[in-house]
């Protein structure tokens, strides 16, 4: 029997993919001081328009990444919808990182890149 796991996608830029690469795709970095949360998206098409339209225009580059999480431990984080339907996401906050990290299953994927 397989274990359940929910599939998340974040977009990121460069500088927090090079972060994960080095991590050898299976943990993300820790959250900066300004950003409380980190907060990976429930679809690809929201995925896909930030990393579009806002990792491009900070960085020059935007990446989407795909990657499994058990079911149990997301469980305990409510999903916020952020603006229109399609916009929905996790709300981690940072100090829950590490414990996110660790229920990680598989690796995380690049599977689109901007531009």
């Amino acid at each position: 029997m397989s274990e359940a796991v929910i599939t998340l996608f974040r977009p990121t830029g460069p500088h927090e993919l090079e972060l994960v690469a080095a991590s050898g795709y299976r943990r993300w970095p820790p959250r900066l001081p300004e950003q409380p949360i980190f907060y990976p998206v429930t679809n690809l098409d929201y995925a896909t328009q930030i990393a579009q339209e806002w990792n491009v225009r900070q960085s020059g580059a935007g990446f989407v990444t795909r990657f499994q999480v058990r079911r149990a431990f997301m469980e305990r984080y409510a999903v916020q919808q952020v603006g229109g339907a399609l916009h929905t996401e996790w709300w981690v906050p940072a100090e829950d990182l590490e414990a996110l990290n660790d229920n990680i299953v598989g690796l995380i994927e690049v599977i689109a890149r901007f531009p």
